[in-house]
């Protein structure tokens, strides 16, 4: 029997490429441990993201591609998830107990950001993570609806400073709408939003997230610029529809957070396709392929392109999401696959993180 070579265990290793880091797991600095001990072989993989939903498979697939190798017995593969901290924006203080932040954003409103939003984060904290979710949209918020919390909940204070934020299906939830009435509008202006928004930001305990996922409003005001300037975002999702006014405004939102040097994740395409209950004929109301071209356009990647589904409204508005209210369904494993996605590219961002330009305001 040939002695079995790190080379050889090396090289099996490089032929998977990873679909979420597009990379293979050695250059993708994934390799912890490679042990051999006669005809035994033990492998320890270590992903930068959750992804509990996926990493048993990836260990039994390289286990089965190890044994094959000529000399080997066994093959023990282990491969678990630590998520570290990063951020785009060097000279902006980390927040206390938060390790990762992702803006979930879009350049109009009614495209489906909030639900993206809510999902992603309910899809993270199934593959594994700590997850939050604020709801910074100040004059419309709607998560505390999505997450099932009933009207006139409202968080609890720690030392008189800090919000302890409600709780449902697993993720830590904070929203203005827990501090107003549900059925009086917030009528501020720009600065008074701006610092509602670091208010929840910073006064919210949260308890040790791995990733904080921010419900922007629609546009690239007051609230945006504030987010890029005082909140260290690691990324950011942007959301449309395959309408061209709807694509038109995405492409700002883009191009403001690549201006502040934070790394826009991908592209998130809702009502993509709407496929007729009685026929199943499928037509495209909004549009065809329009995320597609985004994405390529800017050299980011379309994340997600989802149907026009009534179930996805339905479950929303009945406060449990798609990603909890159906499991195993088709659209429930696409809401994963992105948040795979965006936690991997959250990792590979983070290693070439820079500084933020000042940003001045000019009469000219």
């Amino acid at each position: 029997m040939s002695a079995i070579s790190r080379d050889a265990v090396e090289a099996t290793l490089r032929q998977y490429i990873d679909p979420h880091q597009g990379q293979d797991l050695i250059s993708a600095d994934c390799l912890r441990a490679i042990d051999i001990n006669g005809g035994q072989v033990n492998v320890r993989i270590t992903l930068g993201y959750a992804a509990d939903l996926f990493r048993n498979g990836l260990a039994q697939l390289l286990q089965i591609a190890i044994e094959n190798l000529e000399g080997v017995e066994r093959a023990s593969v282990l491969v678990d998830c630590v998520i570290e901290a990063h951020k785009a924006q060097d000279q902006v203080p980390a927040l206390s107990n938060v390790k990762n932040v992702i803006a979930v954003a879009s350049g109009k409103g009614g495209v489906g950001k909030s639900t993206t939003a809510a999902n992603l984060a309910l899809a993270l904290a199934r593959e594994g993570a700590k997850v939050g979710i604020l709801d910074a949209d100040i004059y419309g918020p709607s998560l505390g609806i999505m997450f099932g919390l009933p009207e006139g909940t409202r968080p609890q204070v720690k030392d008189q400073k800090y919000f302890i934020p409600p709780v449902a299906h697993g993720v830590q939830v904070m929203s203005m709408a827990f501090l107003t009435d549900d059925n009086t509008p917030v009528v501020w202006r720009g600065p008074m939003v701006s610092g509602a928004l670091l208010q929840l930001v910073t006064q919210t305990a949260w308890n040790d997230l791995d990733y904080l996922v921010i419900d922007m409003p629609p546009g690239t005001g007051d609230i945006q610029l504030t987010l890029a300037q005082k909140v260290p975002v690691a990324g950011a999702v942007i959301v449309t529809t395959p309408q061209d006014l709807a694509l038109l405004d995405a492409k700002k939102g883009v191009e403001m957070f690549r201006k502040v040097n934070i790394p826009v994740l991908g592209v998130v395409e809702n009502m993509a396709v709407h496929i007729c209950s009685n026929c199943g004929h499928a037509e495209h109301l909004f549009g065809e392929g329009g995320g597609e071209k985004l994405a390529a356009q800017f050299g980011v990647d379309l994340l997600a392109s989802l149907p026009l589904s009534m179930a996805i409204r339905l479950q929303a508005d009945s406060g449990k999401p798609t990603v909890v209210a159906d499991t195993e369904s088709q659209i429930a494993m696409i809401y994963q696959e992105t948040a795979r996605h965006v936690g991997a590219r959250i990792a590979q961002a983070g290693r070439h993180a820079v500084a933020m330009p000042n940003i001045q305001i000019s009469d000219d």
